[in-house]
């Protein structure tokens, strides 16, 4: 009777072959890891570190620890540019959610013509900001085109100096860099509103409903994450307004229309006190990152 033969367990303890991890990938991407790494990561790390510190660009940082900080608490231009920047947000992200909305549905159509429209309505935002602040500047000025047309219509006696005037100066500015965006996110909501199935639309139609219904109960619902992406882009948008406010205003008058970006680049650049630039900076940094957080809650993260 043949004895069958069972081969031998492997010994336990013998080391288990490790997996190989492949580096090829990985040595692809260093080129675009240490870019990453030498023009966003760094310059954070060392934004942070010169926020502590007393430099001035021409002599060596010194270290201060908070006293940065607690000089902006008690600084009131500081706060006044917080303030302004806020205000711009309540102006600007509003007009930014809805308007461009309205100016999306109204391109959607399908009518002769409407890819010009299309492309007229975003031509601001493809302009140079220099170029289009330098003529609105020149619309806002009291012999300019719109007091002419306010007076021709009525509306106003005499010749206003909208960016001259500290009630007028600050939504005077919020009501270009609207308008000059506003191209922009209705694309957005264009592609948007493409993506929606126009059976909905057609059923909501059968069934009586006009077209505020139908907005309100198709469109909006299916808009929820274009209108979570729009809001977020808004915000960061109109907290971190420079060039415009530069260019029409320089932050006057009386400081009525100075924001925090430009607040920053005049210590920086101006005054070379590069630390307490840094210092607001990262506070600004803080309020983005609070805005988009409470914008994606709100927004239930874009989901449907």
């Amino acid at each position: 009777m043949a004895v069958e033969t069972v081969p031998p367990p492997e010994y336990s303890g013998s080391k288990k072959k490790r997996k190989k991890i492949p580096l090829l990938p990985y040595l692809f991407l260093l080129p675009a890891l240490a870019l990453f790494f030498t023009f966003d990561y760094l310059p954070i790390f060392s934004a942070f570190y010169y926020s502590f510190t007393e430099f001035h660009v021409i002599s060596p940082a010194e270290w201060v620890g908070l006293e940065n900080y607690r000089t902006l608490l008690h600084d009131p231009r500081f706060w006044t540019a917080a303030k302004n920047s806020m205000t711009y947000f309540l102006i600007i992200v509003p007009m930014l959610i809805t308007l461009p909305l309205f100016l999306a549905i109204l391109v959607n159509q399908k009518l002769r013509g409407i890819q010009l429209f299309r492309v007229i309505y975003y031509l601001p935002v493809i302009t140079s900001m220099v170029a289009v602040a330098i003529v609105w500047k020149y619309l806002y000025h009291p012999a300019g085109l719109l007091n002419a047309i306010l007076q021709e219509l009525g509306l106003q006696k005499e010749a206003v100096n909208w960016l001259l005037n500290p009630r007028t100066s600050l939504p005077a500015v919020a009501l270009l860099e609207g308008w000059k965006s506003m191209g922009f996110y209705m694309v957005i909501y264009l592609a948007g509103l493409q993506s929606i199935a126009q059976e909905l639309v057609e059923a909501a139609r059968i069934d009586g409903a006009n077209r505020l219904r139908v907005l309100w109960h198709v469109y909006l619902p299916q808009l929820r994450p274009t209108i979570a992406v729009t809001l977020v882009l808004a915000t960061l948008g109109s907290v971190q307004m420079f060039t415009s406010i530069y260019i029409m205003t320089g932050g006057g008058p009386l400081d009525s229309t100075l924001s925090l970006p430009l607040y920053i680049y005049q210590k920086a650049f101006v005054e070379l006190d590069m630390g307490y630039a840094t210092a607001m900076g990262m506070v600004l940094w803080v309020i983005l990152m609070i805005l988009t957080f409470i914008n994606f809650k709100l927004s239930r993260g874009g989901q449907v």
